[in-house]
């Protein structure tokens, strides 16, 4: 079982990446998403080919995006992503939490939360 969640956490980081970190979101749903992807983000529609636009589109307006990955927890076929996702260099970034489900080692489903990181926060605790 440590196998199958390390595999999956590897595919989701590796598709994420691709996606978002080097500007491929073909070459990632090519490799990575299954037969049927559900998409839960209000913001995007279902498939491969929504994802593929939905992300170049991203990339346009925001050309410094970079995500920074900070942990990603597995269990069963769930994968959690939390991450620090920064639009242009000088941005604090967005807090985000993502949610793949992945079958036979593919991709098919993703959930997402979104916060913006604020300037001054009550406490001294960051949100990553």
């Amino acid at each position: 079982m440590t196998a199958t969640l390390e595999s999956n956490k590897a595919v989701v980081r590796d598709f994420y990446d691709l996606a978002f970190n080097q500007k491929k979101p073909a070459e990632a749903v090519a490799k990575h998403l299954g037969p049927v992807y559900r998409q839960h983000n209000p913001q995007a529609p279902d498939g491969g080919e929504a994802f593929v636009g939905f992300v170049t589109e991203f990339a346009k307006t925001s050309p410094g995006l970079q995500v920074i990955f900070k942990r990603f927890v597995a269990e069963g076929d769930l994968v959690v992503v939390h991450s620090n996702m920064v639009r242009e260099p000088a941005d604090r970034g967005m807090a985000v939490m993502d949610i793949f489900g992945l079958e036979d080692g593919k991709i098919v489903e993703h959930w997402d939360v979104l916060q913006d990181v604020p300037e001054t926060a009550a406490n001294t605790n960051t949100m990553f």
